[in-house]
């Protein structure tokens, strides 16, 4: 073998070395970062966990308040539809109480309306007969030579 050749193998001997370190070197460094990123994982895991419980712990707080809310809106609109009836119960039986005497004292004005007219009728009537009967006196006085 001449020298060139042994430099050259030397060269690729010691090339191959360096890449052997610098892949043992990359593992190293591959399994550091494994490790962190477990231990990451493992920090992330153990602060989601307690997060996770409270969010759904709030969760079940919003649902059990929307279902409350949910009742209270319709006891709210019971409530209120009762109260709807009633009063419509109330109004009509105001009006039955009020409207039925009301109806049967304006029957009696309209009563006592026709009798006054019918009085007055008869007033008139007896006026307009005296009246007649003084002109019809009158005439037969004047008629009477005496």
């Amino acid at each position: 073998m001449t020298d060139t050749a042994e430099i050259l193998l030397g060269i690729i001997a010691f090339a191959v070395a360096i890449m052997a370190v610098a892949q043992v070197g990359a593992i190293l460094a591959g399994l550091r970062v494994a490790r962190r990123v477990e231990q990451i994982a493992s920090e992330l895991e153990t602060g989601v966990k307690p997060l996770l419980a409270n969010l759904s712990a709030l969760s079940a707080d919003a649902a059990r308040a929307a279902n409350l809310a949910a009742v209270q809106v319709e006891r709210f609109d019971k409530v209120f539809a009762d109260l709807a009836i009633k009063v419509e119960q109330t109004v009509a039986s105001v009006q039955q109480f009020v409207g039925g005497p009301a109806r049967e004292g304006m029957a009696i004005i309209a009563g006592l309306r026709a009798a006054m007219g019918a009085l007055k009728g008869i007033r008139e009537g007896a006026r307009r007969r005296s009246a007649v009967r003084q002109t019809f006196e009158e005439e037969e006085e004047s008629l009477f030579i005496g």
